[in-house]
């Protein structure tokens, strides 16, 4: 099936006429035909915006939350076809990938929501006349440049609230993982958006996003990417005035305290390192554990990962699918073979050997231990399905080493003293804080976003969204 771009509420074949097949990481099916765009197509998307976001901003924002509700109740309807969706052509399991659509579903719901909150406030005036307050106001046309790791939720959580604030937007979602964001097109469109309000573009971020960073017509970036882009993506779009939000890279720590039940951390490091195929921005990197259970942790950790079954990820008893891509599997195994050389594998570290998973891009879930700090696996984000084991001497060790990175968006630490633990919370440089479960998850009412090189500084979801996608007015309302 050949898939179009949608511009200005219709279906759009690529200036160009040129597509990229969609292929599935497992088996390499053809999933179907996407566009190649070229800096026309997102002119005109980004045209459409523009031209929208006039009437659109000046509906009230319960009819705004009426699209969204129903395009939450479109998804719903195909929870299951959207989420089988995403897993043949992200590769995550099928558990997953309904699970995400479910995701996305709730975050439609949240903003819809979020339609009946305080919007602003009313301050007293040091002038008896005068009625002072504060309102907010939408940015304007909004582009957004998506993911392939969460490749329905984070376009959701970045498409949501910037329109139930009033903005209109054009996303370029990522070139690997382009149905999904199709699914969420198509929901729009049945629930009968007005044109121009939602608009996407598929093709390269080098071509399209390069554009949406570039045109004034946008107004504000969201990205969540690598730092390298992300960054780029700062430089240009700040020089041009426009609003960025970056979420990038992680590192993410566990530490695992003496007093811990070690087979419960056991599966939250298992959990945290290797669902997804350790494709998470907030998946758990690096494993510190204290010296008293260290031996113990580590052979059950060993024993358990040997458990897991890497294969199909429409099983239902496959616990983790192949990588999204091969050339993010040979990036993957790049790292390994570096590690290879600084530390010792315990398990793990080659492509399976299994005939039925010679045409996917699979590697095996893999531990090092004895890995020193400088080590290019313990400084460098890998994402994919690596543990580096550290051993610490005490809690105090085990911070330091947590807190030795560049990163800083989640970490965790598996403990029942509760004086320590809230140490760890005061102690931890991580924008996302977990006591007892593992470094990936985050629910969509929270704000989600990190500290450090992992993000700009502004927060996804939650109500904290309305700072990116909003600016705040002040009124002085005096009497005649």
């Amino acid at each position: 099936m050949r898939y179009l771009n949608y511009i200005d509420g219709q279906w759009k074949e690529p200036v160009s006429g040129e597509y990229k097949v969609n292929f599935s990481p497992h088996n390499q099916e053809n999933l179907g035909e996407f566009p190649l765009s070229t800096a026309e197509d997102a002119q005109e998307a980004i045209a459409a915006a523009k031209k929208a976001f006039s009437s659109w901003k000046r509906l009230s924002f319960q009819q705004r939350a009426a699209y969204l509700q129903k395009a939450a109740e479109i998804l719903k309807a195909n929870l299951q076809e959207v989420g089988r969706d995403l897993t043949l052509e992200e590769g995550k399991t099928l558990a997953e990938g309904i699970g995400e659509t479910q995701r996305a579903i709730s975050i439609l719901e949240y903003y819809a929501a979020e339609a009946r909150q305080p919007l602003g406030q009313v301050i007293p005036s040091v002038n008896a006349e005068t009625f002072l307050y504060t309102t907010r106001v939408p940015v304007g046309p909004i582009g957004l440049i998506t993911p392939w790791n969460f490749p329905i939720a984070i376009p959701m959580w970045k498409i949501a609230p910037a329109l139930i604030y009033g903005n209109t937007v054009v996303i370029k979602p990522s070139d690997i993982t382009p149905k999904c964001v199709y699914h969420i097109m198509n929901a729009f469109d049945k629930a009968e958006l007005p044109a121009g309000v939602l608009n996407c573009v598929f093709g390269r971020g080098s071509v399209v996003g390069a554009e949406l960073v570039e045109n004034p017509g946008i107004k504000a970036i969201s990205f969540t990417g690598s730092n390298q882009v992300g960054l780029q993506i700062q430089n240009q779009a700040t020089a041009r005035g426009k609003k960025v939000q970056l979420e990038m890279g992680g590192k993410n720590p566990l530490i695992v305290l003496s007093d811990a039940d070690v087979n419960k951390a056991v599966e939250i490091a298992v959990s945290g390192a290797f669902r997804s195929t350790g494709q998470k921005c907030t998946a758990t990197s690096r494993v510190i554990v204290e010296e008293g259970i260290y031996e113990l942790f580590r052979d059950r950790l060993v024993e358990r990962t040997k458990e897991l079954k890497v294969g199909n990820p429409l099983d239902h008893d496959t616990y983790m699918g192949p990588a999204v891509s091969k050339e993010q599997r040979d990036g993957v195994l790049a790292m390994i073979e570096a590690g290879k050389a600084e530390a010792t594998l315990l398990y793990g570290g080659e492509i399976p050997a299994d005939e039925d998973l010679a045409k996917g891009f699979y590697v095996q879930p893999t531990i090092f231990e004895n890995v020193s700090r400088d080590a290019r696996i313990a400084r460098e984000e890998i994402f994919g399905p690596v543990i580096a084991l550290f051993k610490a001497k005490d809690y105090e060790e085990a911070i330091e080493i947590a807190n030795d990175t560049e990163f800083g968006l989640s970490a965790a630490i598996c403990t029942n003293n509760l004086t320590l633990a809230e140490r760890f919370i005061a102690d931890i440089e991580a924008g996302i804080v977990h006591v007892n479960s593992e470094t990936a998850g985050a629910e969509p009412q929270v704000p989600f976003g990190g500290c450090k090189n992992s993000s700009t500084g502004s927060r996804e979801q939650g109500k904290t969204a309305i700072e990116f996608y909003t600016q705040v007015k002040t009124v002085y309302k005096d009497r005649m």
